[in-house]
């Protein structure tokens, strides 16, 4: 099938403003874009192109390819790779362990977690806030929810940035080695849960062994790709995330004395920095039949990316959409967490770990500042992965 010539190049060099400005240049110009790289795709840069993709899920599939570039190669993970009704029951089993009721239970450990990686970086004056901080802390806050034995902790504390280093190479074979040692620590902790069960309640790997698919137990590939899924989902995009958040602060001082003069205010801070530097935007969808979007049709087969960087800076929904306003009126309307059934699982968990680091960081600096160049991610994910800050304390 011969296709129009790209629209957009999104391998092309990044700051930390380019893609952004590229993002807007689309929504106005040409918001239903085709890119060659990666082997061909779609891109939605509106908020309403974007939010249909995810609620039409009889039309839109996750099932075929579930991100841009497709980096899955080791078989399928509920409940990200299933589409409902087929997904739905392993979702159920995630859903009332990742509950913000829940979530606030874990935020004495969080807050541990959090000095432990910050301080050192503090007591030096300087150091990579994602690399060295922000790259470390979900890892430790997903073993701890996990119930992770301490040699699983410490082995996954390694194999989760090697994966992460392996998926921001880009380099397939780097992808694959660095996944199947996360499916070899999934079957030792899977192994460990049928010979020492914990309460499901309580314990995820536990619930998933306890449930029950069309009335029977979950089976060995898809509890072995859940857990596989789980040890691994929301460690970059925090690390993003809070390479973002410093960026901006150290380019905003008077908001972040703000911030630090009233930390009450951290939670809405939070919530419109996930709209304004939403760390993914690769997260894809696949038509079942041809679809008409802005005007363009999309054949069936092809996937489709969903900016959601660029949908939560779209003009028609959010007034001022490059700039940051605390307490903005319809900051509900960002979906830096997706919407329809793929709704982010541990929304609550993510908001808990910002937070805590925000405070944190916050509470115990007078001051920093980027000091250094920064290094950018590739897709799927937008946003820093190395930040280096100098840090004022005292």
């Amino acid at each position: 099938m011969t296709h129009p010539p790209p629209d957009f190049d999104p391998l092309q060099p990044e700051t930390f403003d380019s893609a952004h400005a590229d993002y807007a240049r689309l929504r106005a110009q040409c918001p239903v874009a085709r890119a060659q790289a990666y082997g061909g795709f779609w891109a939605l840069a509106r908020h309403a192109d974007v939010t249909r993709v995810l609620t039409e899920v009889d039309t839109f599939i996750t099932s075929q390819q579930n991100v841009v570039p497709k980096v899955a190669f080791t078989g399928r993970r509920p409940p990200l790779h299933l589409d409902p009704p087929e997904h739905t029951p392993y979702r159920a089993v995630l859903n009332p362990l990742l509950t913000p009721e829940r979530a606030a239970l874990l935020e004495p450990a969080v807050r541990e977690y959090t000095l432990h990686f910050l301080l050192p970086l503090l007591r030096a004056g300087r150091g990579d806030l994602c690399q060295d901080f922000a790259a470390h802390v979900p890892v430790r806050v997903f073993g701890h929810w996990m119930k992770l034995p301490p040699a699983l902790e410490a082995a996954l504390g390694e194999a989760a940035p090697a994966f992460v280093r392996a998926v921001q190479s880009a380099e397939a074979d780097a992808m694959k080695s660095a996944s199947l040692v996360l499916y070899d620590m999934a079957r030792e902790l899977i192994g460990l849960r049928r010979c020492e069960p914990l309460d499901p309640a309580e314990d995820p790997t536990s619930a998933m062994l306890a449930a029950r698919i069309d009335g029977e137990p979950m089976s060995d590939e898809m509890a072995v790709g859940m857990v596989r899924q789980v040890l691994v989902v929301g460690i970059v995009a925090p690390m993003v995330m809070m390479g973002s958040i410093a960026v901006h602060l150290s380019r905003h001082p008077a908001l972040q004395e703000r911030l630090r003069r009233e930390p009450q205010h951290s939670a809405a801070a939070v919530e419109e920095f996930l709209r304004l530097y939403t760390p993914y935007r690769g997260f894809a969808r696949t038509a079942r039949c041809p679809v008409q979007i802005g005007g363009r049709t999309i054949p069936a087969g092809e996937p489709i990316a969903l900016l959601y960087a660029s949908a939560n800076r779209d003009e028609a929904v959010f007034e001022h959409s490059d700039q940051f306003v605390l307490d903005r009126p319809n900051i509900k309307d960002h979906i830096a967490f997706g919407r329809g059934p793929h709704y982010c699982a541990g929304a609550a968990l993510a908001r808990l770990e910002l937070r805590v680091m925000l405070e944190e960081l916050l509470a115990r600096t007078r001051h920093f500042e980027v000091d250094g160049e920064l290094v950018m991610t590739p897709f799927p994910e937008i946003g820093p992965w190395q930040v280096p800050v100098r840090f004022t304390c005292g």
